[in-house]
């Protein structure tokens, strides 16, 4: 991979002096921010919702400990998929991303990788993806390959569907699904709740996330919930945000979770309250602040799953 020393500059809404466009050597930072490592919000909010679910598959064979080598799994495929995902959909909109403040920064559209480098990448993150998915059972194999068709369709449906948080959200929360599966060997009720929920949440923070670019957006063609609820946000992200919580309760429920997980949900509850009650979808760094903020949002969720998994 080539060097683009001349071309070496941060992306817009990366975390300010993040250790990888500090630390790592120079040559090696597009490619970083291809993958989005000087952005982990990301990476967490891919990783957290397999994270309770290999909690509460814990609660549900009896408790225990959880599994600490399958939760490190997890956060390394998130990391790793993330990468992937990210890649992909920016070769396919690195066009559009040009036309975009926030994104006209980033690795594709400001020339600091080429589309052939990022082909490289996004197979060398698909084949260390395979490697991880192959640390599992079997019908995790197979249920984490099928999660690729939706990585794929993802970055097309901004252009087909004001709805494109949804098919995020199906990806983005696989590992609700997954983690029951590599615990258990299968996916039961309590995984399709998590997963529901999960896409709810999805839809609610990507939402916020999206008001961000909604001006540029209308301008080139592209769709987003931000641009179809418009005014109408709040409203909805309430919505979004109970049903959230709700179908990730119930999972709890289902898997015979004690208390203490309910009252983490209870405690992210009220950290979408704060949320709501924060947000100016008019201003793009409150979005981009509270986007981020819901990596808070899942740990609440999780400290409660591990404590009720540990506690029996």
């Amino acid at each position: 991979m080539s060097k683009h020393n001349a071309k070496d500059q941060p992306v817009a809404d990366a975390v300010v002096a993040h250790w990888a466009d500090r630390l790592l050597p120079q040559g090696l930072r597009p490619y970083a921010r291809l993958a989005r490592l000087e952005r982990p919000t990301g990476w967490w909010l891919l990783a957290l919702p397999g994270w309770w679910a290999i909690c509460l598959a814990q609660v549900s064979l009896g408790g225990g400990v959880p599994s600490l080598k399958l939760l490190l799994l997890f956060l390394i495929g998130a990391i790793i998929m993330r990468g992937a995902g990210c890649t992909l959909n920016d070769i396919v909109d690195r066009q559009l991303d040009a036309q975009v403040a926030r994104t006209r920064s980033r690795p594709l559209p400001s020339g600091q990788v080429s589309v052939r480098e990022a082909v490289l990448l996004l197979i060398a993150f698909l084949g260390l993806g395979f490697l991880i998915l192959l640390q599992f059972n079997r019908f995790s194999i197979l249920l984490g390959a099928a999660s690729l068709a939706l990585v794929a369709i993802y970055p097309f449906m901004k252009r087909v569907t004001y709805w494109p948080q949804v098919f995020l959200g199906l990806a983005f929360n696989w590992g609700a699904l997954l983690g029951f599966a590599a615990l258990t060997g299968k996916v039961g009720a309590a995984a399709i709740s998590l997963y529901l929920g999960g896409v709810c949440w999805t839809l609610a923070y990507d939402t916020i996330y999206a008001h961000q670019d909604k001006e540029d957006d209308a301008l080139i063609g592209i769709k987003s919930t931000a641009l179809k609820l418009g005014a109408a946000t709040k409203p909805w992200l309430v919505v979004f945000f109970l049903l959230a919580l709700v179908f990730i309760d119930l999972a709890g429920i289902l898997a015979g979770a004690s208390v203490i997980f309910h009252f983490g949900v209870a405690m992210a509850g009220a950290h979408a309250f704060w949320q709501l009650s924060q947000l100016d979808t008019e201003s793009p760094e409150s979005c981009l602040q509270l986007f981020r903020s819901n990596r808070d949002f899942g740990f609440l969720i999780f400290a409660g799953a591990f404590l009720a998994s540990i506690t029996g």
